[in-house]
């Protein structure tokens, strides 16, 4: 396959996807194998949301309206543009993925395969249902993709290079079992927000977004925020305040409950609306139903604490603070070129 036949069927699966970008699924007409698929596909969102709590339709939906703004024929060929994408020798690349937000792996997976690679998936038992029929779908729009995707359910083996994700304790354990191997290995990280008090209503009530979607399980989720001295938490706490029916999900409200009933007893000082509690925290990865906060004195001070705590970090939102930062409410909309860990996929790729 040529570049240009790979990026085509990418984006036949975006076109395939939009009919999927809304809770409300709405059957399109010259979507191409659509009477193979398109039934099937709406299965696989059942069987997601059944198996996974936190996955509902709404943040199963929001996830794919992600991958269908990402998978244009404009896109694609922004994102590939600035590489030699010249001709490689394909190589096994194995992607162990995480399973903390719907399809979270799609983007390792689009690397490989757009870079001419073969791929071996393991997907995480908290989302199996939806790639595996999406890799199908791709096969049937290019068949030159047949035989260069696997899915496994046994340990990883026959490998060239591999691309695992995991918390900080497996993280360790990847470095140790795929040494010698080309690799990227992520562990935990968290996303913050450094407020100055100067934020508008529009702002605060984008925050609530990089807060609460996908119940703040992802790590591009703000989980702490960075507070001036004397910041009065009236203004935040109103833009959280149409979020509200979040507690009405029961996963969420139990552990809504349990936290708050933990810091209770444990006689921690904190703050509460009902639906979400801050608590002043020198941690960066909060529970659910939790944002910490820290305060800090100035900004200089802050930009190099942050710097050297960039390994922990994975987005930083704010207005005019520092060069890389994320507009409030945008880090769930990340570009294909915004790489996890600021560590590029593709030059890695390129490079086996």
């Amino acid at each position: 396959m040529q570049l240009q036949q790979r990026i085509y069927a990418f984006v036949k699966l975006g076109d395939f996807l939009s009919q999927f970008s809304n809770e409300i699924i709405q059957k399109k007409n010259n979507i191409e194998h659509n009477d193979i698929f398109f039934e099937g596909f709406k299965h696989q969102l059942k069987l997601a949301e059944e198996h996974n709590g936190w996955f509902t339709k709404e943040n199963i939906a929001f996830a794919i309206s992600g991958w269908v703004a990402s998978l244009t024929q404009e896109n694609l060929t922004k994102w590939l543009d600035p590489y030699n994408m010249g001709t490689i020798t394909p190589k096994q690349v194995a992607i162990i993925m995480a399973g903390n937000i719907p399809l979270v792996g799609f983007h390792d997976f689009l690397s490989v395969l757009i870079t001419g690679h073969d791929v071996l998936v393991k997907q995480s038992s908290n989302d199996k249902h939806l790639l595996p029929f999406l890799a199908k779908y791709l096969e049937f729009v290019e068949p030159g993709f047949k035989g260069k995707i696997t899915f496994t359910e046994d340990k990883i083996d026959n490998f060239d290079a591999v691309i695992a994700t995991g918390s900080n304790n497996t993280a360790r354990y990847f470095e140790y079992y795929f040494k010698g191997k080309p690799s990227i290995i992520r562990n935990n990280r968290n996303s913050v927000a450094v407020l100055t008090g100067q934020e508008t209503e529009d702002d605060l009530k984008n925050l609530a977004e990089d807060i609460f979607r996908y119940y703040g399980l992802g790590c591009r989720n703000v989980s702490k925020l960075f507070i001036p001295k004397d910041y009065n938490f009236d203004a935040f706490f109103n833009g959280m305040y149409h979020w509200h029916p979040i507690i009405d999900k029961a996963k969420y409200a139990n552990n809504y409950d349990y936290n708050k009933a933990v810091y209770l007893m444990s006689e921690f000082d904190m703050l509460e609306n009902g639906f979400l509690m801050i608590k002043e925290d020198a941690s960066y990865a909060s529970p659910i139903a939790t944002v910490f906060y820290e305060y800090y004195n100035n900004i200089s001070e802050l930009n190099e604490k942050l710097k050297a705590d960039s390994s922990q970090i994975q987005c930083i939102v704010s207005k005019g603070f520092t060069e890389n930062e994320i507009a409030f409410g945008a880090t769930q909309k990340p570009e294909l070129w915004d790489y996890a860990d600021s560590v590029d996929s593709i030059e890695f790729l390129l490079a086996i």
